[in-house]
Formats: structure tokens, sequence, C-alpha cells
């Protein structure tokens, strides 16, 4: 008994020992992993700092509209290139083949199908075979919440080519996912593509700050974007024009793959951003690594920050009043004279990363697409927003800006402090994005005191 006692009192020891030997009594925090900034791929880090916002010559209209005053953004990282349509169809894609695995387990666990016949049941939810194929947490998820939270078979390959189709079954659910027979055209059934949507939550982080007697039930919504770009706007923003080729090839063909996408609304290019956030986070947790910081749309100030290269005062991205370089070169995709779209040498859109980048190393900041950027045109707005992260996006304004001058444009919308807006719901064949991702600290600045 003398024994058992001593042995219980040495593992007490040890173990108050253990808790305390890492601190020795102090206050050292908690100690967790040691974070290395990671630059996204495709992007570029934009040092903080403050410049010059809004119009500086005299045009008394833009002036008016956008006048001058101080304005210091936190550093954050923007992609290179305005997104591509390679890149968007890697979003679509993803969420197409979700909803196709979805309504494949859902047809698998219809006519009681499992894995290990080579039929649709491959593609059955993991736990249709045996539940203690899930995690503790995962048969605790399912057993509360119900079949919302049966777990996709993610490992098992698609298959698309109908002469490797398993079974009937398999080909029936197929066949739903692409427009009706009676509706193909030329022999050629194509994916419909009104049940390509994504679904994702929303939280209204400003307004749970201003009103403290909200739930986090009242700020936060359900999303449902239809995201496959409008290919319909090729023709329907060009009357009396032949631009059928443009509607038909340009977003899936891969001779387009680096062109900047167009056709996608503002409502879309968020959800975009959402998605890549929990592309990349994903990955992240399959490595044990910590979450990354959101992927966004630039806010106005942001843009023109990034547009300006650190050139303070300068009309366009690459400095100066003019349009062409010393050697009588147009520096953008713009519509340099009246009728006149190809003395650029280019008719409508060029590849994202065509002509030379300003001095972020930012390509097209100034011509090719207008971009998206997450705030609401009012013309008043530089007289109200702060003058650090100035940023204003009204939710009830469906006026949303678009910056930077698109290949249909005239120099002026090229300039880095002119303004425009399109409503959030539309898509036009001369607006794109790019997005933004914070950065982690606060060290990087363009223009400190040394």
């Amino acid at each position: 008994m003398k024994i058992k006692k001593l042995i219980l009192l040495a593992t007490l020891g040890a173990f108050i020992a253990s808790c305390n030997s890492g601190d020795k009594g102090q206050l050292v925090g908690v100690q967790g992993k040691k974070w290395h900034p990671e630059k996204p791929y495709g992007m570029t880090l934009v040092p903080g700092g403050a410049f010059i916002m809004g119009k500086s010559d005299d045009d008394i209209a833009g002036v008016e509209d956008a006048p001058t005053k101080t304005a210091t953004v936190r550093a954050f990282y923007m992609d290179e290139t305005e997104i591509t349509n390679s890149e968007y169809r890697q979003f679509v894609y993803d969420v197409r083949d979700k909803i196709l695995r979805k309504k494949l387990a859902e047809m698998a666990d219809l006519e009681g199908k499992t894995p290990g016949n080579g039929d649709i049941g491959e593609f059955a939810y993991v736990d249709s075979e045996d539940p203690e194929l899930l995690n503790a947490y995962e048969r605790y998820m399912l057993n509360t919440y119900g079949d919302q939270q049966r777990k996709i078979n993610e490992d098992v390959e698609l298959i698309f080519d109908t002469d490797e189709f398993p079974d009937e079954l398999y080909a029936e659910v197929m066949d739903g996912m692409y427009i009706p027979l009676e509706e193909s055209y030329n022999g050629q059934r194509t994916w419909d593509v009104t049940q390509f949507v994504y679904n994702y939550t929303e939280m209204d982080i400003q307004a749970a700050a201003r009103d403290k007697s909200l739930k986090r039930s009242d700020v936060i919504s359900q999303r449902d974007i239809e995201i496959y770009p409008d290919t319909t706007a090729w023709i329907r923003d060009f009357a009396y024009s032949y631009n059928e080729p443009m509607h038909n090839d340009y977003f899936w063909h891969d001779a387009y793959g680096d062109y900047p996408v167009v056709g996608v609304s503002w409502e879309q290019a968020k959800a975009f951003c959402q998605w890549r956030t929990n592309h990349h986070n994903n990955y992240q947790k399959e490595k044990g690594s910590q979450p990354v910081n959101v992927y966004r749309l630039p806010n106005e100030a942001e843009w023109e920050y990034a547009a300006r290269g650190g050139l303070q005062g300068a009309t366009f991205p690459w400095g100066g009043y003019y349009t062409k370089n010393d050697r009588g070169c147009f520096m953008a995709n713009f519509k340099p004279m009246r009728g006149d779209y190809a003395a650029d040498q280019a008719l409508y859109t060029v590849e994202a990363d065509a002509y030379e980048p300003n001095d972020f190393n930012l390509y097209n900041m100034a011509g090719n697409v207008s971009e998206w950027v997450n705030g609401s045109y009012d013309t008043s707005s530089y007289e109200y927003m702060s003058s650090i992260n100035p940023a204003v996006n009204d939710p009830q304004n469906e006026r949303k800006v678009v910056r930077g001058g698109s290949w249909k444009d005239v120099a002026y919308f090229l300039q880095v402090s002119s303004r425009d807006y399109e409503y959030a719901d539309s898509a036009r064949s001369y607006i794109g994005f790019r997005t933004v991702q914070d950065y982690m600290g606060t060290e990087v600045t363009k223009n400190a005191r040394k």
C-alpha cells in the first residue's frame, strides 16, 4: 500500500512539474506555430502607405466626383493580372463537380448501391457502406444534424466519356446535368449552366459592429449564386454589331484561356472570392497549417493606390499624361480613335499579362477590362470616407464602382483616378475583376520614414 502511495505521489508531482516547467511560473503567452507570410500564387505584395487619392488636374467635373485627399492603406497582396478565363473555369468546374458528386451520391443512396461493384455505388456517400468509415466528429455531425452532413466521396474520379459510364443510373444523372435533348443545337448538348449554383454564407461585420443588439444570425445571410459568366453580354452590349464568335468561344475555348474573364457580375466576383478562400483553406487544413486571410475585391482606395504603382500624382499607371511611349506605341488596350479599336494592336481584349506592368508589377491596371471593386458609387463618398483604409460600400446601393477603363473605352477612363459604375447584378463584355488578400502584419510600407 505504501508503495502504491509513493507511485501516486510521484506521478502527481511529475504532472504538476510538467504543467509548470515550460513557463517557470512566468507570463509567457500561448506559444503557437511560427507564422511565415506566404505570397499567394499569381499575386504581388503591395506595400502599405499614404498617397494622394482623386483627381489632381483641371477636370472640373472629375474633381467634383473625386476630389483630392490624402489616404493611407495597409499592405495587401493583389493579383498581378485580371482573373483569367482559365482561372474562373477552375471555379466553375469545381462547383459543377461538387454538384455532380452530390447528385450521384443521392442516386446511389436511393437505389441502395454501395462501393465495390464498379457501378454508381462507387460514388455513394462515404457512410453508405459502413458508418465506421467516418471519424467520431463526422458521425456526431451526421447523427445530430442529419443528411445535410453526409460526406461525399471525393476520392473517386468522375467519368465524362459516355463510352465509359459504369451503368445506366450514372448515365441518368449525367443526362440531367445537360440541357434537354430537344434543346440541343447542331447535335451538341451543352451543360445546363443554370444548375451551377454556388452556395455560401456571408457575414455583415459592419452591421454587427454598429448595432450590438443584433444576434449573430441577424448578420449572416445565405447566398445562392449562379456562377457561369453571361456570354450573351458580347451581343447585348453592342446593338447592330456582329460579336457572335466572342459569345460562342471566348469563355470556354483554350485559345482565350489567358484572357481576362468578362460577363461576370459584381455578385459573381464576390462568390469567386469566397470560393477561392475556401479552396485555399481546405488545402491549409489538410496539411495542418493555419488558415489564410480571405480573398476579396479591393476597395476603391486600394485599387487606386495599387494602380499608381507608387507614383504620386500620375495620370496613368505608367506616369505622365500620354497613352504612348517614346517609340509611339500604345501603353494599354483601349479605344484610341473614333471607330478605330485596332490602332493599339487589339480589337477586343488581350492576354491578361500583355503590355508592361506598373512599378508594383501589376498588369493592365489601365485598359483591357474595367474591374469591379468593393465599393458603392456615390459622387460625394470622398467627402465623408475615412482617411485610413477608406471604404464605402452601402448594401442598399446597387451601383458598384468599376475602375481602370476597358478595351472599348476612351483614354479618360484609363486614368487611375477616374471612377465609373455598373449595377451589381449586371454582366458586361468589358468588365472583369482581380482579387486581393490582406497582408498579415503592418511592417511593410512603401513610404515609411527611414
